[in-house]
Protein backbone atom coordinates (compact mmCIF):
# COMPACT_ATOMS: atom_id res chain seq x y z
CA UNK A 1 0.00 0.00 0.00
CA UNK A 2 2.89 2.37 1.11
CA UNK A 3 4.93 1.51 -1.71
CA UNK A 4 1.59 2.20 -3.87
CA UNK A 5 0.87 5.17 -2.94
CA UNK A 6 5.05 6.58 -3.34
CA UNK A 7 4.86 5.09 -6.61
CA UNK A 8 1.64 7.78 -7.18
CA UNK A 9 3.70 10.57 -5.37
CA UNK A 10 6.36 10.24 -8.27
CA UNK A 11 4.64 9.54 -10.90
CA UNK A 12 2.82 12.77 -10.29
CA UNK A 13 6.03 14.69 -9.41
CA UNK A 14 7.49 13.17 -12.72
CA UNK A 15 4.93 14.49 -15.25
CA UNK A 16 3.97 17.42 -14.07
CA UNK A 17 7.14 19.64 -14.36
CA UNK A 18 7.33 18.24 -17.97
CA UNK A 19 3.30 18.98 -18.73
CA UNK A 20 4.26 22.43 -16.94
CA UNK A 21 6.85 23.42 -19.06
CA UNK A 22 5.08 22.49 -22.37
CA UNK A 23 2.22 24.55 -20.94
CA UNK A 24 4.58 27.20 -20.83
CA UNK A 25 6.22 27.09 -24.34
CA UNK A 26 3.09 26.52 -25.74
CA UNK A 27 1.08 29.49 -24.66
CA UNK A 28 3.54 31.87 -25.56
CA UNK A 29 4.88 29.96 -29.07
CA UNK A 30 2.27 32.22 -30.94
CA UNK A 31 3.78 34.85 -33.87
CA UNK A 32 3.83 38.17 -32.56
CA UNK A 33 2.96 40.58 -35.39
CA UNK A 34 6.03 43.49 -35.43
CA UNK A 35 8.51 41.50 -33.42
CA UNK A 36 11.73 41.96 -35.45
CA UNK A 37 13.07 38.60 -36.04
CA UNK A 38 13.05 34.65 -35.64
CA UNK A 39 14.44 33.10 -32.92
CA UNK A 40 17.66 32.14 -34.63
CA UNK A 41 18.25 35.84 -36.20
CA UNK A 42 18.02 36.75 -32.37
CA UNK A 43 20.67 33.66 -31.73
CA UNK A 44 22.72 34.69 -35.04
CA UNK A 45 22.51 38.57 -34.03
CA UNK A 46 23.61 38.29 -30.17
CA UNK A 47 26.74 35.76 -31.08
CA UNK A 48 27.92 38.94 -33.23
CA UNK A 49 27.26 41.40 -31.01
CA UNK A 50 28.91 39.27 -28.01
CA UNK A 51 31.56 38.45 -30.18
CA UNK A 52 30.97 34.28 -29.01
CA UNK A 53 33.85 33.67 -31.65
CA UNK A 54 33.21 30.57 -33.16
CA UNK A 55 30.14 29.98 -32.62
CA UNK A 56 27.22 29.13 -34.92
CA UNK A 57 23.39 28.69 -34.99
CA UNK A 58 21.51 25.84 -36.65
CA UNK A 59 18.45 23.82 -36.62
CA UNK A 60 17.98 20.62 -34.60
CA UNK A 61 14.92 18.28 -34.01
CA UNK A 62 11.95 18.95 -32.23
CA UNK A 63 12.26 19.66 -28.41
CA UNK A 64 16.07 19.72 -28.77
CA UNK A 65 16.95 23.09 -28.32
CA UNK A 66 20.67 22.75 -26.61
CA UNK A 67 23.96 24.65 -26.78
CA UNK A 68 26.92 21.97 -27.72
CA UNK A 69 30.03 22.95 -26.28
CA UNK A 70 31.95 20.34 -28.81
CA UNK A 71 30.83 22.43 -31.46
CA UNK A 72 29.86 25.46 -30.37
CA UNK A 73 26.68 25.13 -31.62
CA UNK A 74 23.31 27.02 -30.60
CA UNK A 75 21.16 24.51 -32.14
CA UNK A 76 17.22 25.34 -31.71
CA UNK A 77 14.11 23.33 -32.92
CA UNK A 78 11.94 24.17 -35.62
CA UNK A 79 9.39 26.14 -33.89
CA UNK A 80 12.30 28.13 -32.23
CA UNK A 81 14.67 28.67 -34.98
CA UNK A 82 12.01 30.15 -37.13
CA UNK A 83 9.34 31.55 -35.04
CA UNK A 84 8.51 35.05 -34.38
CA UNK A 85 7.56 34.19 -30.63
CA UNK A 86 8.07 34.79 -27.43
CA UNK A 87 9.06 31.51 -26.98
CA UNK A 88 11.23 31.71 -29.66
CA UNK A 89 13.93 34.88 -28.61
CA UNK A 90 13.55 33.41 -24.98
CA UNK A 91 14.92 29.96 -25.67
CA UNK A 92 16.94 31.32 -28.48
CA UNK A 93 18.46 33.69 -25.67
CA UNK A 94 18.71 31.17 -23.06
CA UNK A 95 21.02 28.58 -25.18
CA UNK A 96 22.70 31.36 -26.17
CA UNK A 97 23.51 31.81 -22.27
CA UNK A 98 25.19 28.57 -22.09
CA UNK A 99 27.59 30.04 -24.98
CA UNK A 100 28.29 33.34 -22.85
CA UNK A 101 29.19 30.67 -19.98
CA UNK A 102 31.45 28.52 -21.75
CA UNK A 103 32.98 31.76 -23.95
CA UNK A 104 34.31 33.09 -20.08
CA UNK A 105 34.91 29.50 -18.94
CA UNK A 106 32.41 29.90 -16.21
CA UNK A 107 33.30 27.20 -13.56
CA UNK A 108 29.91 25.57 -12.69
CA UNK A 109 29.49 24.99 -16.60
CA UNK A 110 32.83 23.72 -17.07
CA UNK A 111 32.03 20.92 -14.19
CA UNK A 112 29.05 20.29 -15.88
CA UNK A 113 30.84 19.02 -19.17
CA UNK A 114 33.04 17.24 -17.24
CA UNK A 115 30.54 15.55 -15.15
CA UNK A 116 28.30 14.48 -17.82
CA UNK A 117 29.99 11.41 -19.61
CA UNK A 118 30.42 10.32 -16.32
CA UNK A 119 26.68 10.36 -15.32
CA UNK A 120 25.82 8.52 -17.87
CA UNK A 121 28.15 5.69 -18.10
CA UNK A 122 27.62 5.46 -14.10
CA UNK A 123 23.42 5.47 -15.37
CA UNK A 124 24.06 2.69 -17.89
CA UNK A 125 26.02 0.70 -16.05
CA UNK A 126 23.66 1.13 -12.73
CA UNK A 127 21.16 -0.53 -15.16
CA UNK A 128 22.92 -3.01 -16.53
CA UNK A 129 23.71 -4.34 -12.81
CA UNK A 130 20.12 -4.77 -11.95
CA UNK A 131 19.88 -6.67 -15.15
CA UNK A 132 22.64 -9.22 -14.39
CA UNK A 133 21.82 -9.44 -11.24
CA UNK A 134 19.48 -12.01 -10.82
CA UNK A 135 22.19 -14.28 -12.91
CA UNK A 136 25.16 -13.51 -11.18
CA UNK A 137 23.28 -13.88 -7.74
CA UNK A 138 21.90 -17.41 -9.32
CA UNK A 139 25.82 -18.40 -10.14
CA UNK A 140 27.91 -17.19 -7.40
CA UNK A 141 25.03 -18.19 -4.93
CA UNK A 142 27.03 -15.75 -2.31
CA UNK A 143 24.76 -14.97 0.74
CA UNK A 144 25.43 -10.89 0.10
CA UNK A 145 25.82 -10.82 -3.52
CA UNK A 146 22.17 -9.85 -4.38
CA UNK A 147 22.40 -6.82 -1.26
CA UNK A 148 26.08 -5.55 -2.51
CA UNK A 149 24.66 -5.50 -6.82
CA UNK A 150 21.68 -3.63 -5.95
CA UNK A 151 23.27 -0.99 -3.31
CA UNK A 152 25.88 -0.56 -6.71
CA UNK A 153 23.32 0.04 -9.23
CA UNK A 154 21.19 2.23 -6.57
CA UNK A 155 24.04 4.54 -6.56
CA UNK A 156 25.28 4.45 -10.72
CA UNK A 157 22.19 5.22 -11.10
CA UNK A 158 21.56 8.20 -8.42
CA UNK A 159 24.56 9.41 -10.02
CA UNK A 160 22.10 10.91 -13.02
CA UNK A 161 20.15 12.39 -10.75
CA UNK A 162 22.63 14.54 -9.18
CA UNK A 163 23.65 15.43 -12.03
CA UNK A 164 20.81 16.62 -13.59
CA UNK A 165 19.94 18.39 -10.16
CA UNK A 166 23.60 20.08 -9.75
CA UNK A 167 22.88 21.76 -13.51
CA UNK A 168 20.23 23.72 -12.05
CA UNK A 169 22.28 26.64 -11.21
CA UNK A 170 24.29 26.64 -14.09
CA UNK A 171 20.19 26.55 -16.18
CA UNK A 172 19.01 29.10 -13.72
CA UNK A 173 22.54 31.21 -14.36
CA UNK A 174 21.91 30.98 -18.22
CA UNK A 175 17.94 32.21 -17.89
CA UNK A 176 17.99 34.92 -15.68
CA UNK A 177 21.61 36.14 -15.21
CA UNK A 178 22.41 36.05 -19.25
CA UNK A 179 19.04 35.78 -21.06
CA UNK A 180 16.64 38.36 -19.36
CA UNK A 181 19.54 40.91 -18.69
CA UNK A 182 19.79 40.36 -22.67
CA UNK A 183 16.38 40.67 -23.74
CA UNK A 184 15.10 43.85 -21.32
CA UNK A 185 18.15 45.68 -21.43
CA UNK A 186 18.50 45.48 -25.37
CA UNK A 187 14.62 46.37 -25.72
CA UNK A 188 14.12 42.70 -28.00
CA UNK A 189 10.32 42.23 -25.55
CA UNK A 190 8.47 44.96 -24.67
CA UNK A 191 8.14 45.86 -20.78
CA UNK A 192 4.81 44.17 -20.77
CA UNK A 193 5.91 40.81 -21.93
CA UNK A 194 8.54 40.26 -19.38
CA UNK A 195 6.33 38.36 -17.12
CA UNK A 196 6.07 36.08 -19.81
CA UNK A 197 9.57 36.04 -20.71
CA UNK A 198 10.37 35.26 -16.88
CA UNK A 199 8.03 32.01 -17.00
CA UNK A 200 9.46 30.92 -20.29
CA UNK A 201 13.09 30.86 -19.12
CA UNK A 202 12.02 29.21 -15.79
CA UNK A 203 10.85 26.55 -17.77
CA UNK A 204 13.88 26.61 -19.82
CA UNK A 205 16.00 26.20 -16.71
CA UNK A 206 13.73 23.34 -15.33
CA UNK A 207 13.79 21.24 -18.22
CA UNK A 208 16.60 19.32 -16.05
CA UNK A 209 14.56 19.26 -13.07
CA UNK A 210 12.08 16.86 -15.10
CA UNK A 211 14.90 15.02 -16.17
CA UNK A 212 15.84 14.27 -12.70
CA UNK A 213 12.47 13.38 -11.65
CA UNK A 214 12.50 11.64 -15.11
CA UNK A 215 15.37 9.17 -13.73
CA UNK A 216 13.62 8.99 -10.07
CA UNK A 217 10.65 7.36 -11.98
CA UNK A 218 13.13 4.89 -13.18
CA UNK A 219 15.20 4.08 -10.64
CA UNK A 220 11.08 3.33 -8.77
CA UNK A 221 10.44 0.77 -11.91
CA UNK A 222 13.84 -0.98 -11.01
CA UNK A 223 12.78 -1.21 -7.08
CA UNK A 224 9.44 -2.29 -8.32
CA UNK A 225 11.11 -5.19 -9.99
CA UNK A 226 13.67 -5.87 -7.68
CA UNK A 227 11.08 -6.24 -4.88
CA UNK A 228 9.06 -8.92 -7.06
Amino acid sequence: MIFGLLGIVIVAAVFAPKLWVRHVMGRHSAEIPGMPGTGAELAVHLVEKLELDGVTVEMTGENQDHFDPITKTVRLSPGNYNGKSLTAVAVAAHEVGHAIQYDRNERLILLRTRFAPVARIAERIGVMTFMVMPIVTAITRLPHTAGIMIAAGLLCMMTAVVFHLLTLPVELDASFNKALPILTEGAFVAPDEEPAVRSILKAAALTYVAAALADLLSLWRWLIILRR
